[in-house]
């Protein structure tokens, strides 16, 4: 969906349909014709979430519920948003006035991002491969207020918005159609697109380059490996550099430790972590961070051929450790490690890596929440509040050292699964033994978050694009 995003600074707005925002304790100050009565009769108290339609003379409006105005916090408007644009679809034009309510967490500026990041996410549908998809009929939706910092939250949300629904639209694609060569292309076009470096390894220079975790996981495709790097490099840069890696297994049937029919269902989602990565590196030049990033994201299937990795073969990584594979559907963390150990070598500030690793964080934390593990402080709290504030919840995990003579291998340097308790964690500490110890580093786990069975949130059903705000909220913090 498209929809023109306009700043007007004189009311009243000439739209279809006009959007109060109405705090729970503002609700005796709305307009007259809205009495105290009428929203009692129709259970409108103004909390957070809550959206009601009515008629006054000049037109019909709707108004929505945000909360206390002193509790308002950036979930409010974001919410109040979602809301409004799931509602609203048939409407060709819509205006929304705030009301000065703001507070001294929130101003304007902030809400109004806010407010358009949860309507623009909220108005998300995948139809490219819809042969009559059914189109909304909003074109425009109208933002009451004035300034240049007004200006920019609605052009910051729109760019950030565009990047999670990118990263949406790639997570939806099926496997057959998003293979690896497909995946690069895509950047290849992002890239060009948005003003950013790219360097892609086809199979042959990913075999010259040593990253046996690919070739592994590879080798029962007949869909070729790709690795792809972005760059963005600032026009005004602050010294930091910040590696970010994203799994990318295009699809993931286990390999010969194959899922069930109903576990690969939607395997199409297991490269979220690097759609989550290239939606985050698409928004950069637009907002222009002083930060270099750099974005890695190894791509390959996971398939059953008849030279599929078996286990108990034994694997060498890039930064020459010896992985024995006992689980060949434990394969997002083979990839990872090549990519880890590239990041690794580039001697970074930090390095942040997103994967749909394990069902064990599903279990633990369910299909909301992310799970945070990693080796610096500073880095782990800078997450934790940038997720705060996008919205998107992390939980902090530990990397027990007790833990990790699990994947002691009688083989080789390190096996790729641990005991059956704990699974989550292991994994992090398998992806540890590929990070310079040196290098801060954070491992978040969306296996939950980065596909959902039903729409949650600013979430539709289908890919989320769980993680692009964070990353994007990070790098401009850090």
């Amino acid at each position: 969906m498209t929809i023109e995003i306009k700043l007007v600074t004189k009311k009243p707005v000439k739209t279809q349909l006009h959007a109060l925002v109405t705090p729970s304790d503002k609700i005796l100050d709305l307009p007259a014709g809205i009495n105290k009565e009428f929203l009692e009769s129709r259970g409108f108290d103004g909390e957070a979430g809550q959206i009601l339609f009515t008629q006054l003379p000049e037109g019909p409006i709707a108004l929505l519920g945000v909360g206390e105005s002193e509790n308002l916090e950036h979930r409010n408007y974001r919410q109040a948003g979602t809301k409004l644009l799931r509602e609203v679809k048939n409407f060709r034009s819509v205006s929304v006035d705030f009301g000065g309510h703001f507070n001294k967490e929130v101003d304007q500026p902030s809400a109004t991002q806010a407010f358009l990041e949860g309507a623009l996410l909220g108005a998300y549908e995948f139809t490219q491969l819809k042969s009559k998809p059914k189109k909304s009929s909003l074109k425009t939706l109208a933002i009451v207020g004035s300034g240049q910092k007004v200006k920019k939250a609605i052009s910051r949300a729109e760019s950030i918005a565009l990047g999670v629904n990118l990263a949406r639209d790639m997570v939806n694609l099926p496997g057959g159609d998003l293979t690896p060569i497909a995946f690069s292309r895509k950047a290849t076009a992002i890239a060009k697109e948005k003003k950013l470096s790219i360097k892609i390894l086809d199979a042959a220079a990913i075999k010259k380059a040593k990253m046996g975790g690919i070739l592994g996981v590879n080798r029962g495709s007949t869909q070729q490996p790709r690795f792809v790097q972005l760059s963005y490099k600032p026009q005004k840069p602050s010294g930091k550099h910040l590696v970010l890696v994203g799994k990318g297994v295009t699809f993931d049937a286990g390999g010969l430790s194959i899922k069930t029919a109903q576990g690969m269902s939607t395997m199409k989602c297991d490269m979220g972590g690097a759609a989550a990565v290239l939606g985050a590196m698409s928004t950069l030049n637009e907002l222009a961070p002083s930060v270099r990033v750099t974005g890695l994201m190894p791509l390959t299937d996971n398939m059953l051929g008849g030279d599929a990795t078996r286990p108990g073969d034994v694997l060498r990584i890039k930064n020459g450790k010896t992985v024995e594979v006992l689980n060949t559907d434990a394969e997002g963390r083979l990839i990872l490690a090549d990519a880890l150990s590239v990041a690794s070598a580039m001697k970074a500030d930090a390095i942040i890596d997103l994967a749909t690793l394990t069902g064990a964080c599903m279990v633990a934390l369910g299909n909301q929440y992310a799970g945070l593990m990693g080796t610096d402080s500073d880095l782990i709290e800078a997450i934790e509040n940038s997720s705060k504030e996008t919205g998107e919840e992390v939980w902090h995990l530990p990397l027990p050292k007790a833990y990790r003579s699990q994947l002691d291998s009688d083989v080789a340097d390190v096996k790729n699964i641990g005991t059956n308790w704990g699974g989550a964690l292991t994994a992090g500490l398998f992806l540890k033994e590929f990070i310079s110890e040196e290098t801060p580093w954070a491992h978040i786990d969306i296996a939950g978050p980065a596909f959902a069975d039903s729409p949650w949130g600013e979430h539709p059903k289908g890919g989320t694009g769980f993680g692009v705000r964070l990353l994007v909220n990070v790098i401009e913090n850090l």
